[in-house]
């Protein structure tokens, strides 16, 4: 772990993170403190879920289940809405998070039946789209802690439930209820429509990880963990038959965005679709706490897609749902190759979100534009901090790019 000078927290006072981290670590204690004197012994209380609930794998199909209800009343949406924090620093989602007390509910997910008036609640809260006003008890006081996850958002603390009641209004979206009524419509199907129609994608993710979408006979609860990236596969899935559609992109366009100890690239070449994803862990980072080297993970795609799981995980999926969605934007076809460079002070796991809303946050800067990949990679020199040798030998589409003639360099010929 790193040490941090005292001296630089009195010119910095968690504004400048002078200390190299990607968040200041005195705010973060701080959080933690006002939350453990503030839910010491909390057993019961009243507040408004933003609405969020959380469905857990640990022992599946038995699995606990449950609402997260913060300990105050008001317009509490923030709290679990990713799409709303890509400009938030991650002390203010942490703030967030901690704020939401998570109850608990071992379930079988195989047979919804016998707890009916627990899923049908938690059905009903995932449907809103205001906060819901709601009573909690827990059969013992709650202990503050937090969770962190490489996909979902941190959590905050959690207890065994007494009891769970709505005591006001549910608002529901009404796209998601046409979805919920409609039992001969597949997941699948019901995913693509209700993203086609304008709902969220953490909306999205929420109705299909309490057993909300899906055929009558088939629905069952996710794990929000699976639930938040099986709906990033399947809109990306859908996105990619539509771009397959358009003409490709007559020019290489080269988009950047640094943020938190982050640097995300994106070149989106003058191919026909394929897509790579490659991430930079340094030392002293969370999936590189102790190594001195850079570590690499990456996965990539062909036209023909993949039948098998990217070895990245979430961060693959989310990351292809972003690029895909610029794509059909502009209405062109191209070679996505996403890269980024994760530095030593990003130490926290806060979930998959984080890709997916800064690379939707990048997409909507103005491209620069090269005629060749060596183009390409002399520009990406200024913007890296690994070598650009080194990225070519670990990406499989720039070697492509680079060093595989195309068919249509031949006809140009032809025609002249």
């Amino acid at each position: 772990m790193r040490v941090v000078n005292p001296k630089l927290c009195i010119v910095c006072r968690g504004a400048k993170l002078l200390c190299g981290m990607a968040y200041c670590p005195i705010i973060v204690k701080n959080i933690y403190y006002v939350r453990s004197v503030k839910y010491s012994d909390l057993k019961e209380f009243e507040g408004s879920s933003p609405p969020s609930v959380f469905v857990g794998r640990v022992g599946y199909p038995y699995v606990y289940v449950g609402p997260l209800v913060p300990p105050y009343k008001g317009d509490t949406s923030i709290l679990d809405l990713p799409e709303a924090w890509v400009d938030k620093k991650i002390e203010d989602i942490i703030d967030f998070r901690s704020s939401l007390i998570r109850g608990k509910t071992l379930v079988n997910v195989k047979e919804l039946r016998r707890y009916e008036r627990v899923i049908t609640e938690l059905q009903e809260l995932a449907l809103s789209e205001r906060p819901v006003d709601s009573e909690v008890r827990f059969i013992k006081p709650i202990k503050p802690t937090m969770r962190f996850d490489e996909r979902v958002p941190p959590l905050g603390p959690s207890g065994v439930l007494r009891e769970f009641r709505i005591t006001s209004n549910i608002y529901v979206n009404r796209k998601l209820e046409k979805a919920y009524y409609d039992t001969d419509l597949k997941a699948l199907e019901a995913i693509r429509w209700l993203y086609s129609n304008g709902v969220p994608v953490t909306l999205i993710q929420r109705a299909l990880s309490v057993g909300a979408l899906g055929t009558a006979r088939w629905r069952r609860l996710v794990p929000t963990r699976w639930a938040i990236t099986a709906v990033d596969d399947a809109i990306s899935r859908y996105l990619i038959k539509k771009i397959k559609e358009y003409p490709i992109v007559n020019k290489f366009l080269v988009f950047h965005r640094k943020v938190f100890k982050n640097t995300f690239i994106a070149i989106i070449a003058p191919r026909r679709w394929s897509y790579e994803w490659i991430e930079a862990w340094f030392p002293q980072t969370t999936w590189n706490p102790s190594h001195d080297e850079v570590e690499f993970g990456g996965d990539y795609e062909g036209i023909s897609g993949r039948t098998t799981y990217a070895e990245p995980g979430g961060c693959y999926y989310a990351a292809r749902l972003a690029v895909t969605e610029y794509l059909c934007r502009v209405r062109r076809q191209g070679t996505a190759i996403l890269w980024r460079e994760i530095y030593t002070g990003f130490n926290l796991p806060i979930g998959v979100w984080f890709v997916r809303e800064n690379l939707r946050a990048m997409f909507k800067s103005q491209p620069r534009v090269f005629d060749s990949i060596t183009e390409v990679l002399e520009y990406l020199k200024g913007v890296l901090t690994i070598d650009i040798g080194t990225w070519v030998r670990q990406s499989k589409l720039v070697r492509d790019l680079l060093f595989q003639e195309t068919l249509s360099k031949y006809f140009k010929g032809l025609r002249k």
